[in-house]
Protein backbone atom coordinates (compact mmCIF):
# COMPACT_ATOMS: atom_id res chain seq x y z
CA UNK A 1 0.00 0.00 0.00
CA UNK A 2 1.31 3.42 -0.98
CA UNK A 3 1.28 5.58 2.16
CA UNK A 4 3.15 8.56 0.71
CA UNK A 5 0.27 11.05 1.00
CA UNK A 6 -0.36 10.01 4.61
CA UNK A 7 3.33 10.45 5.44
CA UNK A 8 3.29 13.96 4.01
CA UNK A 9 0.54 14.85 6.47
CA UNK A 10 1.51 13.05 9.69
CA UNK A 11 5.13 12.00 9.14
CA UNK A 12 6.85 8.64 8.71
CA UNK A 13 7.14 7.93 12.45
CA UNK A 14 3.41 8.31 13.02
CA UNK A 15 2.60 6.33 9.90
CA UNK A 16 4.74 3.46 11.18
CA UNK A 17 3.19 3.74 14.63
CA UNK A 18 -0.29 3.40 13.13
CA UNK A 19 0.72 0.33 11.13
CA UNK A 20 1.85 -1.53 14.25
CA UNK A 21 -1.36 -1.13 16.25
CA UNK A 22 -4.03 -3.80 16.45
CA UNK A 23 -7.67 -2.72 16.24
CA UNK A 24 -10.66 -4.91 17.04
CA UNK A 25 -13.95 -3.91 15.42
CA UNK A 26 -17.09 -5.46 16.84
CA UNK A 27 -20.02 -5.07 14.48
CA UNK A 28 -19.06 -4.64 10.83
CA UNK A 29 -22.29 -3.29 9.35
CA UNK A 30 -23.04 0.35 8.61
CA UNK A 31 -20.84 2.08 11.16
CA UNK A 32 -18.20 -0.59 11.75
CA UNK A 33 -17.67 -1.33 8.08
CA UNK A 34 -16.91 2.28 7.24
CA UNK A 35 -14.63 2.61 10.28
CA UNK A 36 -12.68 -0.48 9.22
CA UNK A 37 -12.17 0.64 5.63
CA UNK A 38 -11.08 4.14 6.66
CA UNK A 39 -8.65 2.73 9.21
CA UNK A 40 -7.18 0.43 6.58
CA UNK A 41 -6.67 3.37 4.22
CA UNK A 42 -5.12 5.35 7.11
CA UNK A 43 -2.53 2.61 7.51
CA UNK A 44 -3.79 0.21 10.21
CA UNK A 45 -2.46 -3.23 9.28
CA UNK A 46 -3.70 -5.46 12.11
CA UNK A 47 -7.41 -6.15 12.54
CA UNK A 48 -9.78 -8.46 14.32
CA UNK A 49 -13.28 -8.29 12.83
CA UNK A 50 -16.16 -9.72 14.86
CA UNK A 51 -19.67 -10.11 13.45
CA UNK A 52 -22.03 -13.06 13.08
CA UNK A 53 -24.30 -11.49 10.48
CA UNK A 54 -24.64 -11.85 6.73
CA UNK A 55 -25.34 -9.10 4.21
CA UNK A 56 -29.06 -8.59 3.58
CA UNK A 57 -30.82 -6.63 0.84
CA UNK A 58 -31.96 -4.09 3.45
CA UNK A 59 -28.28 -3.27 4.16
CA UNK A 60 -27.52 -1.96 0.66
CA UNK A 61 -28.78 1.56 1.43
CA UNK A 62 -26.08 2.23 4.05
CA UNK A 63 -23.43 -0.47 4.55
CA UNK A 64 -20.08 -0.40 2.76
CA UNK A 65 -20.02 -4.22 2.57
CA UNK A 66 -23.48 -4.40 1.00
CA UNK A 67 -23.89 -4.82 -2.76
CA UNK A 68 -26.23 -6.91 -4.84
CA UNK A 69 -23.27 -9.24 -5.34
CA UNK A 70 -22.55 -9.70 -1.61
CA UNK A 71 -26.06 -10.43 -0.34
CA UNK A 72 -25.94 -13.65 1.68
CA UNK A 73 -22.20 -13.44 2.39
CA UNK A 74 -20.76 -12.94 5.87
CA UNK A 75 -20.03 -9.28 6.48
CA UNK A 76 -16.62 -10.06 7.99
CA UNK A 77 -15.63 -12.06 4.91
CA UNK A 78 -16.60 -9.24 2.56
CA UNK A 79 -14.82 -6.67 4.72
CA UNK A 80 -11.68 -8.80 4.94
CA UNK A 81 -11.56 -9.05 1.16
CA UNK A 82 -12.03 -5.29 0.79
CA UNK A 83 -9.26 -4.49 3.29
CA UNK A 84 -6.84 -6.87 1.60
CA UNK A 85 -7.63 -5.19 -1.71
CA UNK A 86 -6.51 -1.93 -0.08
CA UNK A 87 -3.44 -3.37 1.61
CA UNK A 88 -2.30 -6.89 0.75
CA UNK A 89 -0.01 -6.87 3.81
CA UNK A 90 -2.86 -6.42 6.29
CA UNK A 91 -3.24 -9.15 8.91
CA UNK A 92 -6.90 -9.83 9.57
CA UNK A 93 -8.57 -12.27 11.93
CA UNK A 94 -12.29 -12.77 11.42
CA UNK A 95 -14.61 -14.18 14.06
CA UNK A 96 -18.11 -15.10 12.92
CA UNK A 97 -19.70 -14.93 16.34
CA UNK A 98 -22.29 -12.84 18.13
CA UNK A 99 -20.47 -11.31 21.05
CA UNK A 100 -22.23 -11.65 24.41
CA UNK A 101 -21.51 -11.86 28.12
CA UNK A 102 -20.70 -15.57 27.88
CA UNK A 103 -18.07 -15.37 25.13
CA UNK A 104 -16.66 -11.84 25.30
CA UNK A 105 -13.57 -12.91 27.26
CA UNK A 106 -12.71 -15.41 24.53
CA UNK A 107 -13.22 -12.96 21.66
CA UNK A 108 -11.47 -9.84 22.97
CA UNK A 109 -7.75 -10.55 23.31
CA UNK A 110 -4.38 -8.96 22.54
CA UNK A 111 -5.64 -5.72 21.04
CA UNK A 112 -4.75 -2.05 21.39
CA UNK A 113 -8.25 -0.66 21.00
CA UNK A 114 -11.79 -1.96 20.62
CA UNK A 115 -14.20 -0.13 18.33
CA UNK A 116 -17.72 -1.00 19.47
CA UNK A 117 -20.34 -0.79 16.74
CA UNK A 118 -22.91 -3.21 18.19
CA UNK A 119 -26.64 -2.48 17.97
CA UNK A 120 -27.89 -4.81 20.71
CA UNK A 121 -27.95 -3.02 24.08
CA UNK A 122 -27.39 -6.19 26.10
CA UNK A 123 -24.41 -7.36 24.05
CA UNK A 124 -23.00 -3.85 23.73
CA UNK A 125 -23.12 -3.45 27.50
CA UNK A 126 -21.39 -6.81 28.01
CA UNK A 127 -18.55 -5.74 25.70
CA UNK A 128 -18.13 -2.34 27.34
CA UNK A 129 -18.20 -3.70 30.90
CA UNK A 130 -15.64 -6.38 30.01
CA UNK A 131 -13.28 -3.90 28.37
CA UNK A 132 -13.57 -1.42 31.23
CA UNK A 133 -13.02 -4.07 33.88
CA UNK A 134 -10.05 -5.56 32.04
CA UNK A 135 -8.30 -2.33 30.99
CA UNK A 136 -8.95 -2.52 27.25
CA UNK A 137 -9.19 0.80 25.42
CA UNK A 138 -12.65 1.13 23.89
CA UNK A 139 -14.73 3.66 22.03
CA UNK A 140 -18.41 3.05 21.35
CA UNK A 141 -20.77 4.23 18.62
CA UNK A 142 -24.11 5.54 19.81
CA UNK A 143 -27.31 5.83 17.75
CA UNK A 144 -27.11 6.72 14.04
CA UNK A 145 -30.65 5.80 13.01
CA UNK A 146 -33.90 7.71 12.47
CA UNK A 147 -32.02 10.84 11.33
CA UNK A 148 -31.44 12.35 7.88
CA UNK A 149 -30.27 15.91 8.63
CA UNK A 150 -26.65 17.04 8.24
CA UNK A 151 -24.83 14.78 10.73
CA UNK A 152 -23.34 16.37 13.84
CA UNK A 153 -21.26 13.62 15.41
CA UNK A 154 -18.70 14.30 18.10
CA UNK A 155 -16.43 12.39 20.45
CA UNK A 156 -17.72 12.85 23.99
CA UNK A 157 -18.44 10.99 27.21
CA UNK A 158 -21.59 8.90 27.37
CA UNK A 159 -22.73 10.84 30.45
CA UNK A 160 -22.78 14.03 28.36
CA UNK A 161 -25.01 12.68 25.59
CA UNK A 162 -28.67 13.56 25.08
CA UNK A 163 -31.61 12.54 22.89
CA UNK A 164 -30.08 9.11 22.32
CA UNK A 165 -32.10 6.11 23.47
CA UNK A 166 -29.17 3.73 23.12
CA UNK A 167 -26.93 5.90 25.29
CA UNK A 168 -29.68 6.33 27.88
CA UNK A 169 -30.16 2.57 28.25
CA UNK A 170 -26.41 2.00 28.44
CA UNK A 171 -25.88 4.65 31.12
CA UNK A 172 -28.17 2.76 33.47
CA UNK A 173 -26.19 -0.47 33.03
CA UNK A 174 -22.85 1.31 33.34
CA UNK A 175 -23.90 2.93 36.61
CA UNK A 176 -24.90 -0.47 37.94
CA UNK A 177 -21.38 -1.67 37.15
CA UNK A 178 -19.78 1.48 38.64
CA UNK A 179 -18.39 2.59 35.29
CA UNK A 180 -18.11 6.37 35.48
CA UNK A 181 -16.92 7.23 31.97
CA UNK A 182 -17.01 5.90 28.44
CA UNK A 183 -15.70 7.56 25.30
CA UNK A 184 -18.40 7.54 22.61
CA UNK A 185 -19.21 8.96 19.21
CA UNK A 186 -22.68 10.48 19.44
CA UNK A 187 -24.94 12.74 17.40
CA UNK A 188 -26.41 15.89 18.89
CA UNK A 189 -29.46 16.08 16.61
CA UNK A 190 -32.87 14.77 17.68
CA UNK A 191 -34.00 11.58 15.90
CA UNK A 192 -37.42 11.16 14.34
CA UNK A 193 -39.95 9.19 16.38
CA UNK A 194 -40.54 6.06 14.35
CA UNK A 195 -42.25 2.95 15.68
CA UNK A 196 -40.81 -0.46 14.93
CA UNK A 197 -37.81 -0.93 12.62
CA UNK A 198 -35.27 1.90 12.77
CA UNK A 199 -35.04 4.02 9.62
CA UNK A 200 -31.67 4.76 8.04
CA UNK A 201 -29.98 6.68 5.25
CA UNK A 202 -26.67 6.28 3.46
CA UNK A 203 -24.56 9.01 5.00
CA UNK A 204 -25.36 8.73 8.70
CA UNK A 205 -23.57 5.44 9.53
CA UNK A 206 -20.73 6.50 7.22
CA UNK A 207 -20.22 9.74 9.14
CA UNK A 208 -20.30 7.97 12.50
CA UNK A 209 -17.70 5.49 11.23
CA UNK A 210 -15.60 8.38 9.93
CA UNK A 211 -15.50 10.06 13.33
CA UNK A 212 -14.65 6.74 15.01
CA UNK A 213 -11.75 6.17 12.60
CA UNK A 214 -10.44 9.70 13.11
CA UNK A 215 -10.52 9.21 16.88
CA UNK A 216 -8.52 5.99 16.58
CA UNK A 217 -5.86 7.53 14.33
CA UNK A 218 -5.46 10.63 16.49
CA UNK A 219 -5.32 8.58 19.69
CA UNK A 220 -2.47 6.52 18.25
CA UNK A 221 -0.57 9.61 17.15
CA UNK A 222 -1.03 11.21 20.58
CA UNK A 223 0.11 8.03 22.34
CA UNK A 224 -3.24 7.43 24.01
CA UNK A 225 -3.55 3.87 22.67
CA UNK A 226 -0.85 2.24 24.71
CA UNK A 227 -1.79 -1.33 25.52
Amino acid sequence: MDKSRTEILIGKENTEKIAKKHITIVGTGGVGGYAAILLARAGIENFTLIDFDKVASSNVNRQIVAFESTIGKYKVDVLQEMILDINKNAKIEVKKEKICEENVKNLIKNTNLVVDCIDSIKDKAALIVFCKQNDYNIISAMGAGNRFDVPKFEVTDIYKTHDDGLAKALRKILRQNEIRSLKVVACSSIPKKIEGVIGSISYYPAMCGTVLASYVVNSIIKGEVWK
